[in-house]
């Protein structure tokens, strides 16, 4: 990712008409222009960063402080010129670029209409790569774990950039807006944060699965959004550990699993019994669908034959 840039240049595809619209419309501003400050920066994109977490699951945190750290907060040539915040490179990409010297000559990057798209292009980039996939399976308040996945995923090749994350975390108390459960009207203070989400004593018990999964078993009138907050989860770590999305319903005796299942079973083998579903057997034996589905040669949507067996290892 991007570090410290030197030369840019404007890729030649951008047609001249367009660069004079540009220009006309302040998007690449000029050098003498006012930088912005740490303070206005955060101010100017923190429910952004919150939005973003709570539509992909990317801690606040960790958004923010990457967009400090890849654009000076805001001051980069990159950001200024070409809306990107995140120092993200072309890779496949069809829209315009810029190329300036970073870890090679002449290094491609993305070009956005507005800086509100580079934040969403930032949250497609890592839902979308699977060498980022493990960090989903961390808590939302995780931001330190976040920060050292990140690094050894190989978003940067600073070897401290971990450890600068996690510096501009604690420096502007930005794990504050981890705990925000919606997009906020005002800018909240550390103090009101905490007040927002202190918890009650957790109301279930906690089971193990013999898959050594941590779980609990729903109760009458459980909903996601209680049993999140109850164990200071995401929504989307819930919908995703158990394979369901928004609009299920969860009914008394469901088993919930607070952990992402593994990706093979204890037992070798099940017998399909009437009225069982891929997903059941997945509940059941602690096992990830998309696992089961692949260990078994099943489409999606595929029926299941009673009497037939299904492979869990």
């Amino acid at each position: 990712m991007c570090s410290r840039l030197r030369i840019m240049k404007v890729n030649k595809q951008i047609p001249v008409s367009t660069l004079l619209l540009f220009l006309a419309m302040g998007v690449f501003a000029q050098p003498s222009e006012r930088r912005i400050s740490k303070s206005q920066y955060i101010s100017n994109w923190k429910e952004e960063a919150i939005f973003q977490m709570h539509q992909n699951g990317i801690p606040a945190s960790i958004t923010l402080a990457q967009g400090i750290l890849e654009s000076a907060y805001g001051n980069s040539e990159l950001a200024k010129y070409g809306n990107n915040h995140f120092g993200i490179k072309c890779h496949v990409w069809d829209g315009p670029t810029m190329f300036k010297d970073d870890d090679h000559t002449d290094d491609c990057f993305r070009v956005y209409a507005s800086a509100s798209e580079s934040f969403k292009d930032h949250s497609e980039f890592l839902t979308k790569r699977g060498r980022y996939a493990f960090l989903f399976e961390l808590k939302s308040t995780d931001y330190k774990g976040w920060a050292k996945g990140l690094k050894k995923a190989g978003y940067a090749t600073n070897p401290r950039y971990a450890h600068l994350l996690i510096d501009l975390i604690e420096k502007h108390h930005l794990y504050i807006y981890d705990k925000v459960e919606g997009l906020p009207t005002t800018k909240p203070t550390l103090l009101s944060i905490e007040r927002e989400v202190k918890r009650e004593p957790n109301k279930h018990r906690v089971g193990v699965h013999e898959n050594k999964i941590k779980y609990i078993v729903v109760s009458t009138g459980d909903t996601f959004w209680k049993i999140a907050k109850e164990f200071d989860m995401g929504l989307w770590q819930l919908y995703k550990y158990n394979d369901l999305g928004k609009n299920d319903i969860l009914q008394s005796g469901d088993i919930v699993f607070l952990q992402p299942k593994r990706r093979r079973g204890k037992s070798k083998k099940y017998r399909i019994k009437n009225g069982d579903t891929l997903r059941s057997v997945s509940q059941d034996y602690g096992i990830k669908l998309k696992a089961l589905r692949k260990k078994n040669h099943l489409e999606y949507g595929s029926e299941l034959k009673v009497g037939t067996f299904l492979s869990l290892k």
